[in-house]
């Protein structure tokens, strides 16, 4: 693999990483200025690309029909958004899981932090932990078990999809 593939330079100002699997586009922009240097945001821009390429290598979809509100990031139930926080004047980037318990529908934020300053690292972590809750709520449902979400408490300090046991679902 050529060492910058899906990475361009669209303007003097940063990189863009553009991945496309199974018709679903994932990209980011990494600004000169934001990350200190050309270099770094070059850097950035491999990280990102090199474990987002990583973390898409198994994503599948699971229904036929896409989902009716469009996700960002190609995973049933699982949308990649900003939040606005009004009262802070601060964009928050979450990953947020939905999913449906007694009847009702819930949801599950992941929040990776504030865009200014939120790491490629930070963000595959979310990504990566939303992914598996969502895996996990459809294993439950599939085999008619019941879906603990308690067991994503303190997702921040942990790496849940290093566990064997939840990687199996």
């Amino acid at each position: 693999m050529a060492k910058n593939k899906h990475i361009t330079e669209p303007d003097v100002f940063g990189y863009q990483v553009r991945i496309v699997r199974r018709g679903k586009e994932s990209s980011r922009y990494f600004s000169h200025k934001l990350w200190g240097s050309k270099v770094k945001s070059l850097n950035a821009a491999i990280t990102w690309r090199d474990q987002m390429l990583v973390a898409l290598k198994g994503s599948r979809t699971r229904f036929l029909k896409p989902p009716k509100n469009k996700t960002t990031t190609g995973i049933t139930g699982v949308s990649r958004t900003i939040k606005f926080d009004h009262r802070k004047n601060k964009s928050y980037l979450c990953y947020t899981v939905f999913w449906v318990c007694d009847g009702k529908a819930r949801n599950k934020t992941f929040q990776v932090g504030n865009v200014e300053t939120v790491t490629a690292d930070a963000e595959l972590h979310a990504f990566r932990t939303a992914r598996l809750f969502r895996s996990c709520y459809e294993h439950a449902i599939d085999n008619d078990l019941p879906f603990h979400d308690e067991e994503f408490v303190g997702w921040k300090k942990m790496r849940a999809y290093e566990n064997e046991n939840l990687r199996a679902v």
